[in-house]
């Protein structure tokens, strides 16, 4: 009788550990991306990317379960509708700075002896470009439009503007579209009037500006509606 009760608790011991194998997770792959998005904060997803150039984007594979497996990593940039990935990156974690607008498909491949094991697909989406700057500003201390800069900007690449007075001196330059000229020169307040701005940009869709306007500086302008919606 002794034996045919052992039986039973025998036969449990020699079946746990196959069962406990069956119910091992697969490995898997919980990629994140992680970005500054157009108000300046950094956004970490786990889903598609959109933004303006340049975007840096930092990838990030988060693997999981995999100890059992010699896991290697690819990571392959294509641009959409094309054939072929234009790079393709061998790490788990990598960064790439996006300069040119449209759509591009990165693909994480992890592979073990060469085989496929998991694979995800983040997509990066890069507006086309924008650039728009007002006709006025005016710096006279109140909290509206003290600067002189684009109204309007999205997915500038290179950009340099210009300030010259009507003589054709220079007065000021600047090769960032979210920084701008504040009515002054060598330090000191120039005098109202009418002033003229140079831009020279090119967008990541290879749109290329050439701005030239007036610029109407503003110094008793006491409304508090935007002047740089003029």
């Amino acid at each position: 009788m002794r034996i045919k009760q052992l039986l039973p608790a025998l036969f449990m011991a020699l079946l746990t550990p196959s069962v406990a194998q069956a119910q091992k997770p697969d490995p898997s792959l919980s990629p994140t991306a992680t970005y500054i998005n157009d108000e300046g904060v950094e956004t970490v997803t786990d889903s598609d990317v959109n933004g303006q150039a340049p975007l840096t984007v930092t990838f990030r594979a988060n693997p999981s379960n995999m100890e059992e497996f010699n896991p290697s990593f690819e990571w392959h940039f294509q641009l959409a509708g094309e054939e072929k990935a234009f790079m393709v990156r061998y790490e788990q974690d990598t960064e790439y700075t996006f300069t040119t607008s449209g759509t591009t498909n990165v693909t994480l491949l992890v592979k073990s002896e060469g085989e496929v094991i998991d694979s995800t697909v983040i997509k990066v989406t890069v507006s086309e470009s924008k650039l728009v700057f007002p006709n006025a500003f005016s710096p006279n201390g109140d909290e509206y439009n003290q600067i002189y800069k684009a109204k309007e900007y999205q997915s500038i690449i290179d950009f340099h503007a210009y300030i010259f007075n009507r003589w054709g001196q220079k007065l000021f330059e600047w090769t960032d579209p979210a920084q701008g000229w504040d009515g002054t020169y060598h330090g000191h307040d120039v005098k109202e009037g009418v002033y003229f701005v140079l831009v020279k940009a090119r967008g990541a869709d290879g749109r290329e500006y050439n701005i030239r306007k007036d610029v109407n500086l503003l110094r008793n302008y006491n409304d508090t509606t935007t002047t740089n919606e003029k």
